[in-house]
Parts: structure tokens; sequence; C-alpha cells
């Protein structure tokens, strides 16, 4: 009789695609194509539009603790406390000047402006494999790791950040309708479940590297995605002359470099 994973050993078969407990990204997929956006961050079950009342006679719907969660997936979550350490792709995509932006409007007009931002973004991030999507304040976040987006997890990773620049208008004749920036880094982190048992539960990546994707969309320009060093060549790439730079960044010693991509 084979031996029970352990909540880490569960994280990491999910994480890395290596004999998961279940076929989630063959699930993600299929939940993928019933619209609309938000979704939970596990399954990708539709909380709105068509698939929603679907989702409902399945029973799923937002859980009520962790609203990023569905309530089955965060049954599950919460019997798996803990996570593992693998490679990813992290990628964060900043409103540009947010504080000015919203003096400019009602508060409702801005927050019309976000939530438009946000539906956008989450439907790239869908699309293009990203385990994780989410709003903090002003900012979206995608998490690519190997069990969810595939070994080209660095690749759909920055072409998911090239097409969060075309869906607010960047490159289109009209121009931007909000300013973003993007940074791109891979690298390993702790990704899992964070909470205690039974109780709200929050599904995360955390550390270094996680830091340095985060600094790296605080450095971009609007219209910009900085794509770190490391992420160009995982993801085996040749975009052309693009400009280099080397950025020094909160907390870190040496430089990092970076290649910058624009609007096409």
């Amino acid at each position: 009789m084979a031996k029970p994973l352990s909540n880490d050993e569960w994280w990491y078969s999910i994480l890395t695609g290596e004999n998961p407990a279940f076929p989630l990204r063959q699930f993600r997929t299929v939940l993928g194509l019933l619209p609309s956006s938000p979704r939970c961050t596990f399954c990708n079950a539709p909380y709105e539009g068509v698939g929603r009342p679907i989702m409902r006679l399945l029973g799923q719907a937002p859980s009520t603790l962790t609203p990023h969660l569905c309530r089955q997936c965060h049954e599950v979550a919460r019997q798996h406390i803990g996570g593992a350490e693998v490679e990813m792709t992290l990628l964060f995509a900043d409103v540009r000047g947010s504080t000015t932006l919203a003096e400019s409007m009602s508060a409702s007009e801005f927050s019309r402006l976000i939530n438009r931002f946000y539906i956008s973004a989450t439907d790239v991030l869908v699309e293009s494999g990203a385990w994780s999507d989410r709003l903090v304040g002003d900012e979206v976040i995608g998490i690519y790791v190997p069990g969810f987006a595939g070994p080209e997890h660095a690749r759909r990773a920055v072409d998911a950040a090239r097409d969060l620049l075309r869906i607010t208008g960047y490159g289109t004749a009209e121009g931007a309708w909000l300013p973003i920036g993007v940074g791109v880094h891979t690298g390993v982190a702790f990704a899992g479940a964070v909470g205690k048992a039974g109780r709200a539960t929050d599904i995360t990546a955390l550390g270094d590297n996680v830091n340095i994707a985060a600094r790296l969309a605080s450095k971009a320009g609007p219209g910009e995605v900085l794509i770190s060093d490391l992420t160009y060549a995982t993801a085996g790439l040749d975009l052309g002359n693009l400009e280099q730079r080397q950025l020094e960044l909160k907390g870190k010693s040496e430089p990092v470099g970076v290649r910058v991509a624009k609007a096409e």
C-alpha cells in the first residue's frame, strides 16, 4: 500500500506536475473554457457569467473565508497546509501613478477603471496558465508554476506581460487607457497554502525571487515590461535588440539585469 503523501509532498506534486494527486492542469483547462472571471485560483471555476449557474449546480461557489478559492478547493487546501520550493515565474503588473490618477476622478470612476483592468488582466492570466491571479490594491499578480503553466512557464509569463500592455491600449492608435508597468522574474520560491488548518487559508508564493519580481514592476515605466535576465534565458527568448538595464533593487547587494520590452 502506497504511503500517504505529506502536505509538502502533496504540494510539490501539484506545483511541479510530477505525479500530481489529481489531473489539476487538465481540469483547469476545461473550466477555463467556461466564462467568466473572477475565478477560483485553484481550479479555475468561474464565479460569474454564463459559467456561474453551471458551477452552482456542481456546488462550486466562492469560499466565504477565502474568496480567491471556491468552497471545494478551500476544503482541499485546508487539509494541506504547507507548500514546496520550486522554480516558477512571477509576474507583477502595477498601475503607474495611481495616486495622481485617483485624484483626477471620483472614487467611483477610479473603482470602475481598476475593475476594468482587473477583469481584463484576469482573462489574460487565466488563458496563459497562471496559477494565481489577484488584485492587491492597484497591482495584479500572476504565479506561473510548471504544474499549471507547463515547462515553458517563463515564456508564457512574458507573453502574458506583453498581452497586458496590449489589452490596456499600448501600441494602438487610441493609446493606453491605463498606465501600467510589468515585471517578470524566474527563480525558486515557496508556494502553497498558509494559515491555520480548518480556518482562513491563502494560496500564495513567498521568497526573495517573489520580491524581485515585485520590485521590477515598481521600476517599470508606463508601457514597459522589465524581463529579468534569468527569465529571458530560461524562456529561451530572442526578442531582437531590446534595451538592457542594470537595476539597483532594495535589499539586493548586486544589480539585477533586465531586458525592456514595449508594445509593438
